[in-house]
């Protein structure tokens, strides 16, 4: 397969359905450029009520975030020509949440990324990997920009705009 020379999409979709007391069984589908599907669950644990029965939402995001920088870092060694002996990520991620009546809101604080790369590939090498790697990263770069995500409540047979609430 060739490396294509212009942009391209890649697509996901997701159903989850509520089971359990908080568990969610999600069908992860891509649809773009390929398509695969992939069966995850999510749970909490009794701070939420749940039996934590699968990962919290946040381990799988936080599990998302450093398999993806991993995968690149994989992926565009072959293509920079860096050698990869060796390779762990260890990822640290915070967040904040404020009590707010009966809910609370959150806001994320910080997010940590070490590289731990045994190489025999220069230091410039390694550091050109890790630029490319950032900017093929999914989840990094969709962190590192302002996003606009739309919500809507389906009411019979319409669909509400859940944003302007």
């Amino acid at each position: 397969m060739s490396f294509p020379t212009t942009p391209q999409e890649v697509a996901f979709s997701c159903v989850g359905t509520a089971t359990g007391k908080m568990r969610n069984e999600l069908d992860v589908s891509m649809t773009s450029p390929m398509e695969e599907h992939f069966t995850l669950a999510s749970d909490e644990g009794p701070f939420h009520g749940g039996d934590a029965t699968a990962p919290p939402p946040l381990a799988l995001f936080v599990g998302g975030l450093t398999g993806c920088i991993m995968t690149q870092m994989r992926a565009f060694a072959k293509r920079l020509k860096v050698d990869v002996t060796d390779l762990r990520v260890e990822t640290r991620v915070v967040w904040t949440w404020t009590p707010t009546g009966r809910t609370y809101e959150t806001a994320p604080k910080s997010f940590e990324i070490d590289i731990l790369l045994d190489s025999s590939s220069t230091r410039e090498d390694q550091l050109a990997l890790i630029a490319a790697a950032k900017k093929g990263c999914f989840l990094e770069q969709t962190l590192g920009r302002m996003n606009t995500i739309r919500h809507r409540l389906r009411d019979g047979n319409d669909w509400i705009d859940a944003d302007d609430c």
